[in-house]
This record gives C-alpha cells, sequence and structure tokens, in this order.
C-alpha cells in the first residue's frame, strides 16, 4: 500500500488493512478536481486549484494552471524551450469549455502565454484555429506583447550541441525517479535536452464542469512548421461535459492518427473507467504502429470522468501525472504502461 494513501484512510478512520488491492482512481466524488502531464504539473495544479476552491470555474482554472509553466523559463513549455532545427521557437496551445467552446494557436512565435491567446480566439473569433503570423497578429491586436525572439541560455546551449550533428531523433518522453515531488523543473536528460514538452490539463469544478488545456513548444529541433497533436481538438485535448475530459502527451504524430484524446472520452462513454479509457486509447496505438516501433517513443493520456474519476495509462514506464483535489491533496501518480 503507498505510505500517502494508508493517511489518507487512517484519516477517515478507515481501516486500511480491509481495502487490499482498492484503486483509489476509481473512487467516484473528488469535485472540484484537476489533473496534469508531467511533474511540472504540481506547480500548475497549485494555480488551478486556486481558481477551483473558490468555487471558480474549470475553463479558468485550466488556463491560469498551464499559465505557471508557459512562464518558466527552466521548464520545456513556452520561450524558455528547445528551438526548431532552424533555432526559432514555435508554440502550440487550444483549450476547450463544457459547451464544447474552443480555440487553439499553432505555430506562434514570441508570445509568452499561447493558452491565453486560444482562448481568446475561442471567445473573440469564429474560428476554433489560428496559425503562425496570422496567430501573432491576433495576439498583438489583443494586446499581448510581442517578446524577445533570444533562446533561453539553456535553450541556447542544447540547440548548440544539436547542431554538432544536427540528428533529428525524439527523445523518450520519460520522468526519472528521485526528484522530489514538489520540482516545478522538468528532468533533463545526460546530454541536457529536455524530455518532454507538453502539459495538458483538465478540471472539474464544483458545478460538475469540465474544461481542459494543452500547451507546448511541441519536438525539440522539429522541421520548421511541424505540428503535433496538441493544439488539435480531439487529439491532444478533448472535453465532453456530459462525460468527460482527456488530454495526450508524448509522440504526436502517433496521437493524430488515432484522434487520440477523442477516443478516450467515447471510450468513457461507452462505459469505462477513466484508467480504463486511456488504457485502450494506448493499445490502439500499439496496434496501429506496432509494439516494436513503439519502444521508440512515449505517448501518455489522462482523463477525468462526469462522477470525478480520474486515471491516466501510457505505453512505457516513466510517465506521471500530477492530481489535486484538496489544499493539502497535490501529488504525483506513476501512470501504468503496456510495454516492458
Amino acid at each position: 500500500m503507498h505510505r500517502r494513501q494508508f493517511i489518507q484512510w487512517s484519516a477517515l478512520g478507515i481501516p486500511a488493512i480491509s481495502w487490499k488491492g482498492f484503486n483509489k482512481q476509481q473512487v467516484a466524488g473528488n469535485k472540484p478536481l484537476v489533473i496534469s502531464t508531467w511533474d511540472a504539473g504540481i506547480a500548475a495544479n497549485s494555480a488551478a486549484w486556486k481558481v477551483l476552491r473558490s468555487g471558480g470555474r474549470a475553463l479558468d482554472a485550466v488556463e491560469k494552471g498551464v499559465m505557471v509553466t508557459e512562464a518558466s523559463q527552466n521548464c520545456c513549455v513556452g520561450l524558455g524551450a528547445n528551438p526548431d532545427r532552424d533555432g526559432y521557437v514555435t508554440l502550440d496551445a487550444c483549450i476547450m469549455d463544457e459547451h464544447a467552446n474552443c480555440g487553439s494557436v499553432a505555430f506562434l512565435e514570441r508570445i509568452k502565454h499561447p493558452i491565453s491567446v486560444a482562448r481568446r480566439v475561442m471567445e473573440k473569433t469564429p474560428h476554433v484555429m489560428l496559425v503562425g503570423s496570422g496567430a501573432q497578429q491576433f495576439a498583438i491586436a489583443e494586446g499581448f506583447p510581442l517578446e524577445s525572439g533570444k533562446l533561453s541560455e539553456e535553450a541556447e546551449k542544447t540547440y548548440r550541441n544539436w547542431l554538432k550533428k544536427s540528428e533529428y531523433k525524439p527523445v523518450i518522453n520519460i520522468e526519472r525517479s528521485g526528484i522530489p515531488m514538489a520540482s516545478t523543473v522538468p528532468n533533463r536528460l545526460p546530454n541536457g535536452e529536455w524530455n518532454h514538452d507538453t502539459i495538458g490539463m483538465i478540471a472539474l469544478d464544483a458545478q460538475g464542469n469540465l474544461s481542459g488545456s494543452c500547451t507546448t513548444s511541441g519536438m525539440g529541433f522539429k522541421m520548421r512548421g511541424r505540428l503535433g497533436d496538441s493544439p488539435i481538438i480531439g487529439a491532444g485535448l478533448f472535453v465532453d461535459n456530459e462525460i468527460g475530459a482527456a488530454t495526450a502527451t508524448g509522440q504526436g504524430e502517433d496521437i493524430i492518427r488515432i484522434c487520440g484524446s477523442h477516443l478516450v472520452v467515447e471510450n468513457m462513454r461507452n462505459g469505462m473507467n477513466p484508467e480504463n479509457a486511456c488504457k485502450a486509447a494506448v493499445e490502439r496505438i500499439v496496434s496501429v504502429k506496432g509494439a516494436a516501433k513503439c519502444k521508440e517513443i512515449q505517448i501518455g493520456f489522462i482523463a477525468i470522468n462526469k462522477q470525478g474519476q480520474y486515471g491516466g495509462y501510457c505505453l512505457q514506464k516513466g510517465f506521471n501525472f500530477a492530481v489535486c483535489y484538496a489544499d493539502d491533496q497535490n501529488f504525483l501518480v506513476d501512470g501504468k504502461f503496456i510495454l516492458s
């Protein structure tokens, strides 16, 4: 039994020994609730929880939450991230509310908070997605300042190292053990490269409404113009207020192929709990791509259903997600995985 579970159940007067094999992820009634991908989600959840605990809307929570990650110059999400192979940082983000309203930006440069621009697209335009110079032009018109295009010190160092070989090979997204849970800085590989580049967040508010957000810098050293799943509604994020919400992280091309987050929500519609819904989506990827090729990548899904249950699943060991449903309950969960 996990020590944290023992403490929680003891505080409630529940004899832990009688709950052998119990999975707290499948207990309904966690409301409000916010979950997000990777260890950076701890800090992001804290910001989102401030909105939720005061009775605020899930939409506001998922925007405020991932803004923390976007603003961190020591993180792989936002303007401090690794650039594309031409040396430019391009950002993607999307957001979706309980009414199926959604907004997205892609290939956005020199804007600090793409998630907020995505929300403006949702609320102030007749469109769902704006890209490139058009997205930047819209952001400036909405009052977002144009930031410096200079790389962060860490990204500059990593980029110069990459230029020595200019080899494009996606790095498997993992979290290594031994890092404090409260860390706001995602771990890096020995060569200094960030090992993941996305944060997805989904939330259920006190009124029982769902919303979600997803923001990324995309794969480091990608081809100029490459777009992954993160800003695509139905791939990187999907919300159905009658059923649940899901978001994804990892190799975007393969998530797009199965409309991953939408598939997770549809699995929940068909009666699966969040964890099993995520697992089934991961299994679909293995079926489409093949187990051998899947060993070269990482993909993780997280989900919440309308009843306040949550869960996640991934391809291989190393993915985790942050969960928060009380002032003193903001913790990491290691994702279950298929490949060994």
